[in-house]
C-alpha cells in the first residue's frame, strides 16, 4: 500500500517579531488624529504626497548595502537577473519619509514649485532589534519645505507644529517646542578650538549628556574626566578649563526670555562668525514666531536641543510635552518628546549635485496618539454599531431595512449575521463589539407595527450598579413606532 504522505505542519499565527496588529480603535482614532493634522497643514498651503513604500537603495542612501549585511538597517532585497545580464538593483522598505522626498524633490525638480511644501503620512520600517514600545514598522507624519534658504520656513514649521498639537487637543501649556541653531554649536566648536579637530565628535556627545550629567559633569568630561555612577572612570576630552568654558556658557544661556538665551549665546560664541549668523538666525525666527502670534509659553530659544547633529545644518526644534503620567510602576514622569526636526540642506544635493535648502519636522504618530490616550483625548467615543438583531430569519430583508434606514441617517448600524437561533448570544455579540443598542422586532412587534430598542450602555450599568428589583423598574429597554426606528435611536444615543 502506498505510504501516507505527512501532512504539512500548520503554521503557527504569530506576528512577526517587531511587528504589530492595529485593531478598530487603533485605526480609527489614529486617522481622526491624522486627519486634523492634515486640515492644519494644508491650511498652511501644504501638499499632500505619497510616495513608493519601497525605493532603491541608492535612493534611500543612508543604508548602503555590504557584503557581510546587506539589509544593514533596511529591510533590503536584490532583484532577481535583470534579462539581458547582470543583477538588478538593491531594493529597501523607506526607513523614513524625508529620503523618498529628497527623491521626488530631484526627480520632478523641473515640475514642482519652488519651493515646494508637502506633508505626508504613513508607515515606515527599520530592520533593527525591537524592544518594549521599539516596533519595526511604525508611522510618521512629516511636514517639509524644499527650495528655501530664508529662516522663515523654519519659523513657519514651528508654527505649524504649534497649531497641529492644538489641533489634536494639546492644551497650551501641555507642550513646548524648543528651537536651537546647529551654526551656534559650530561657533561654540569654534571658539573652544576643537573644529575640524578629532576632538570635536567628542565634545559633540559630551554636549548631549548635559541632561543627565549637569553642569559640572560636562566640564569634568570636557576636561580630565569623571566617575560615573558605578564609580568607573571616564576619561575626559582633555580640554583645557579656558577651552570647555564657551562649552559651557552655551549650555547654561537659557535665561528668563528669548532675548535674554540670545543675548548669552552671543557671548558664548565669541568672535565666531559661523557662531553670529546662527545667533542671528535664531533672532529672525523669534520675531517671526511673535508676529504669528506664537507665544514664549508655546516655542521658545534653547541651546538644550542638540538633536541631530551629525544631520541638521541650521536650525533644529523638538516638541515636547510637558505634562506628568504615571510610568508601568506608577511613577510619575514627563511625557516628553513627540517631535523633532530642523534644516537639512544637504540632503538632495546627493541627486543634483547642487544645493537646495529644506527644513521639516516629523511627528510620531503612535507617541501623539499615547499621548492624547494619556490625557483623555481619544477613546472617549469607542462605541461600535448599533446592531439589529435577527428574531425571524423570513424577515431578514425588513431587519437590513432597519439597518439602512439609520445609516442613512448618519449612525453606524449593522444586522446580526451568525446563528440566530440562541438570542442570547446575538446579546452577547452586541456587548463584544460595544454595541451601545440593539434592536428587536419578533413577530408580535411586526404585527404591532413597533421595535423594541434595548439601551445596553444603560443596562450594563444597572447592572453593575443596582439592585435586580431596581434594574427591573429602569427603562433600559424602550418600545417605539418602526416608522419612529431613526428618532428613537438618535435620542437614546444622545443620553450618552
Amino acid at each position: 500500500m502506498p505510504q501516507d504522505k505527512k501532512k504539512s505542519p500548520r503554521p503557527k499565527a504569530d506576528t512577526p517579531k517587531g511587528f504589530r496588529d492595529y485593531f478598530g480603535a487603533d485605526v480609527t482614532e489614529r486617522k481622526a488624529m491624522l486627519d486634523s493634522i492634515a486640515e492644519i497643514y494644508h491650511l498652511h498651503g501644504f501638499e499632500p504626497l505619497e510616495t513608493s513604500a519601497v525605493e532603491t537603495v541608492e535612493a534611500l542612501g543612508k543604508f548602503l548595502p555590504d557584503v557581510d549585511r546587506p539589509n544593514a538597517g533596511v529591510f533590503a532585497w536584490q532583484e532577481e537577473d535583470v534579462p539581458g545580464g547582470g543583477r538588478g538593483d538593491w531594493m529597501a522598505l523607506r526607513y523614513d519619509l524625508t529620503a523618498p522626498l529628497a527623491r521626488v524633490a530631484a526627480q520632478f525638480r523641473n515640475d514642482l514649485p519652488s519651493p515646494y511644501r508637502r506633508y505626508a503620512m504613513g508607515p515606515v520600517w527599520r530592520n533593527e532589534k525591537p524592544g518594549p514600545g521599539r516596533f519595526r514598522q511604525f508611522y510618521q507624519c512629516d511636514a517639509d519645505t524644499v527650495g528655501s534658504a530664508s529662516v522663515a520656513a523654519d519659523a513657519e514649521i514651528c508654527a505649524m507644529l504649534v497649531s497641529a498639537l492644538q489641533g489634536v487637543g494639546i492644551a497650551r501649556g501641555d507642550y513646548l517646542v524648543r528651537i536651537n541653531n546647529r551654526k551656534v554649536l559650530n561657533g561654540v566648536l569654534e571658539a573652544t578650538g576643537v573644529e575640524g579637530d578629532d576632538r570635536a565628535a567628542d565634545v559633540l556627545r559630551t554636549i548631549d549628556k548635559f541632561d543627565k550629567i549637569g553642569a559640572d559633569g560636562v566640564r569634568q568630561l570636557l576636561t580630565v574626566g569623571r566617575k560615573d555612577d558605578s564609580g568607573a572612570f571616564i576619561d575626559g576630552v582633555g580640554l583645557t578649563d579656558a577651552q570647555a568654558q564657551p562649552v559651557l556658557d552655551f549650555l547654561t544661556s537659557k535665561g528668563t526670555s528669548n532675548t535674554e538665551t540670545l543675548d548669552n549665546l552671543t557671548r558664548a560664541v565669541g568672535a565666531s562668525a559661523m557662531g553670529a549668523e546662527g545667533v542671528a538666525e535664531l533672532r529672525q525666527i523669534a520675531d517671526m514666531l511673535a508676529a504669528l502670534g506664537v507665544g514664549e509659553d508655546q516655542a521658545v530659544i534653547d541651546p538644550s536641543i542638540v538633536r541631530g547633529l551629525g544631520y541638521y545644518t541650521g536650525p533644529v526644534f523638538e516638541a515636547e510635552l510637558t505634562f506628568e503620567i504615571l510610568d508601568e510602576k506608577g511613577r510619575k514622569r514627563q511625557f516628553g518628546s513627540v517631535a523633532g526636526g530642523g534644516r537639512y540642506d544637504g540632503l538632495v544635493e546627493r541627486f543634483t549635485g547642487q544645493k537646495v535648502p529644506a527644513t521639516g519636522v516629523s511627528i510620531g504618530v503612535d507617541r501623539l496618539l499615547a499621548a492624547l490616550r494619556a490625557k483623555g483625548l481619544a477613546g472617549q467615543d469607542s462605541r461600535g454599531p448599533v446592531v439589529v438583531t435577527v428574531m425571524d430569519r423570513d424577515r431578514m430583508a425588513e431587519y437590513h431595512a432597519m439597518a439602512a434606514e439609520l445609516r442613512a441617517a448618519g449612525i453606524r448600524a449593522e444586522v446580526y449575521l451568525g446563528n440566530p437561533k440562541n438570542f442570547g448570544n446575538q446579546l452577547k455579540y452586541a456587548d463584544k463589539r460595544n454595541a451601545p443598542i440593539a434592536i428587536i422586532q419578533g413577530g408580535d412587534e411586526a404585527a404591532r407595527g413597533v421595535v423594541q430598542i434595548k439601551d445596553l450602555i444603560l443596562g450594563a450599568k444597572l447592572a453593575s450598579e443596582v439592585s435586580h428589583e431596581e434594574w427591573k423598574s429602569q427603562p433600559a429597554q424602550t418600545e417605539a413606532p418602526r416608522d419612529g426606528l431613526v428618532q428613537a435611536v438618535r435620542e437614546m444615543l444622545a443620553r450618552w
